[in-house]
């Protein structure tokens, strides 16, 4: 009888413990991609400036509380939610924006925005982040801003 209950609390511990070390694992993940402050550099291989009458860059932040994505595409805000998987995976759904008629903005927001419809793995080297299908070139890139 003793015997039992100390095999089972051995393998109550166990269990904890791996359940503990894949949590540690997903926020691993997740700390080098959320809530950061992402800058949009390239989109589509071409390179992305903030022009003028630009009210403010087009970026993106990852919030990892409630999987939500907030940004601004350049004249619109957005906002919508992610999952993040092992392997750089990530998936957007929900992607929505504001309305707002800019005719003067330089960049694509339908284009833009589509970038987190077609989306599904990433790559993170030095604050630069990648958005790509697969593992073929990046749809956008971005680099990660820190404000003091």
């Amino acid at each position: 009888m003793k015997t039992r209950i100390i095999l089972l609390a051995i393998i109550m511990i166990s269990i904890m413990s791996c359940n503990s070390e894949k949590k540690t694992n997903s926020e691993v993940i997740s700390d080098t991609i959320t809530e950061k402050y992402w800058k949009l550099k390239t989109l589509n291989g071409r390179e992305v400036t903030m022009v003028e009458n630009q009210t403010r860059e087009t970026y993106f932040i990852l919030k990892s509380e409630d999987n939500r994505l907030k940004g601004f595409a350049g004249c619109n805000t957005f906002g919508g939610t992610f999952t993040l998987e092992k392997g750089n995976s990530i998936r957007f759904t929900n992607v929505l924006s504001t309305l707002m008629a800019c005719p003067d903005v330089v960049v694509n927001e339908t284009e833009f925005l589509k970038v987190f419809n077609l989306a599904d793995h990433y790559t993170i080297k030095d604050d630069v982040l990648s958005l790509n299908i697969g593992k073929r070139a990046p749809l956008a890139v971005f680099e990660a801003v820190y404000m003091n």
